[in-house]
């Protein structure tokens, strides 16, 4: 979420809204928002029910939920997905850029 956080400014020039989905309740999805100062928007999913949705995977041995981003367009079509297969696995914001231009 750093990542995200750390381009915040270029993902809003480009007209492009972050929403980060995490496994944490309400309570600490909040803290970790506050104590972070993160500017885009969070959404705890304690029941996993976004992570179902679009088949994201949870391995327990890395600790989790694995990474996964996604870019919807304004019509609401799934336009890229990534599933990351551990938590270093994130595109760089650099390649985001590139589809969101390319849309």
């Amino acid at each position: 979420m750093m990542q995200l956080h750390q381009d915040y400014n270029e993902f809003e020039e480009k007209d492009t809204k972050i929403v980060a989905i995490g496994p944490e309740n309400a309570e600490k999805f909040k803290k970790y928002w506050e104590e972070n100062h993160l500017k885009f928007y969070g959404i705890p999913d304690e029941e996993h029910t976004v992570l179902k949705l679009y088949g994201q995977e949870v391995n327990l041995f890395k600790l989790g939920r694995m990474p996964a981003q996604m870019l919807i367009d304004k019509e609401g079509m799934l336009r890229f997905i990534h599933y990351g297969h551990s938590m270093s696995d994130i595109p760089e914001n650099a390649e985001i850029f590139k589809l969101i231009d390319s849309m």
